[in-house]
């Protein structure tokens, strides 16, 4: 009996529509409880998930049977529709995202990583920190379509 077998993790980050910070404290453990209900959904499995006022850290598993862009694709439309009820009604995220590969050696950094970002985030701002990121996977970009 032939199978397809797989383990993909992926850290996605991507802001707010102009990194405007909408997501407060009181409304973020709904927030990131619908965005894990629509990731499952499509079968992707939540390792970790936080969301700071202007921007996600998701560490997910990349269900076997669709894209990369279609599951970012797809829990961005929900996440967005169900936001614009639950926060504002002018609630959107940024066009654009970033993905990056994570080892299952490297899993537990990444979780504890993605939990510290409140505390990662006073001494660093969004931006600066996904540059590094950029920078650290080899990902050239051009900053003037990073930011939409």
């Amino acid at each position: 009996m032939p199978q397809s077998l797989a383990k993909v993790y992926l850290h996605i980050v991507f802001s707010t529509k102009n990194r405007i910070p909408m997501i407060s404290e009181e409304i973020r453990p709904n927030a990131q409880a619908y965005f894990v209900k629509v990731g499952a959904g499509l079968g992707s499995f939540t390792e970790e998930i936080f969301m700071m006022p202007d921007h996600i850290h998701w560490l997910c598993t990349l269900p076997r049977t669709i894209t990369i862009a279609d599951l970012v694709k797809n829990v961005k439309i929900s996440s967005s529709i169900k936001f614009k009820e639950l926060i504002c009604r002018d609630f959107e995220w940024q066009k654009g995202y970033g993905v990056f590969s994570v080892s299952q050696s490297k899993l537990e950094t990444v979780k504890k990583y993605i939990q510290n970002q409140q505390e990662h985030h006073q001494k660093i701002d969004f931006q600066t920190e996904y540059r590094r990121f950029l920078e650290e996977y080899h990902i050239e970009f051009d900053e003037k379509y990073v930011w939409d």
